[in-house]
């Protein structure tokens, strides 16, 4: 029993730990709520913004937001997920999670919020927690080749570009061009440096 004690201690993290909430001048980065399932379903089912995320279906309603949700508020998973929030009206999504072994870093915003710096805020934000407590871990992202907006975000955050593949878009229902790209703690902080 005093072996397993000790095994148990000295286990190294899989994850980042639970999701906190992140306060930065304009938004509160918070974890997800079932009740958060209307506001997603409307900021999904916008085509404009579905477009330009590969696992998106079109259309997109409630059910797909709650069945979403479920899976996000499971606690099961050690990704952090952020509802991204304006004065209390959830307005987008900045996401870190681990598949097939790598840490992906995801976003959208509700269009009617974009050109803003909202969520240039809210990704610098969430990386910066993120690093504090993974700071070894590449991150990758990336956006399609149609989405300057997000290429430029990604670029201003350190990101490099390792290739360019296709991969489907759910929403265009088409094989699409994705620009693949990489983050690490470095990078992310020599952006500060670059832009003061």
């Amino acid at each position: 029993m005093t072996m397993l004690r000790a095994q148990r201690r000295t286990a190294t993290p899989t994850g980042p730990g639970h999701c906190p909430t992140i306060e930065t001048p304009r938004l509160i980065l918070r974890p997800h709520r079932l009740d958060d399932a209307d506001a997603i379903a409307t900021s999904l089912g916008d085509f404009a913004v579905a477009r330009m995320l590969t696992r998106v279906p079109v259309p997109y309603d409630r059910q797909d937001g709650l069945d979403w949700l479920n899976i996000t508020t499971s606690g099961l998973k050690p990704d952090w997920s952020f509802a991204i929030t304006l004065d209390g009206v959830h307005v987008g999504v900045a996401s870190i999670e681990l598949r097939h072994g790598l840490w992906h870093l995801g976003y959208w915003l509700n269009r009617f919020y974009w050109g803003r710096g909202l969520m240039t805020e809210a990704v610098d934000a969430a990386l910066e927690r993120f690093f504090r407590h993974m700071p070894s871990v590449e991150i990758a992202s990336g956006a399609f080749t149609d989405n300057p907006a997000s290429l430029r975000l990604l670029e201003n955050r350190g990101c490099r570009i390792v290739g360019v593949t296709d991969v489907y878009s759910r929403a265009r229902n088409i094989m699409t061009p994705l620009i693949e790209m990489r983050l690490n703690q470095a990078d992310f902080a020599a952006r500060r440096l670059v832009q003061a």
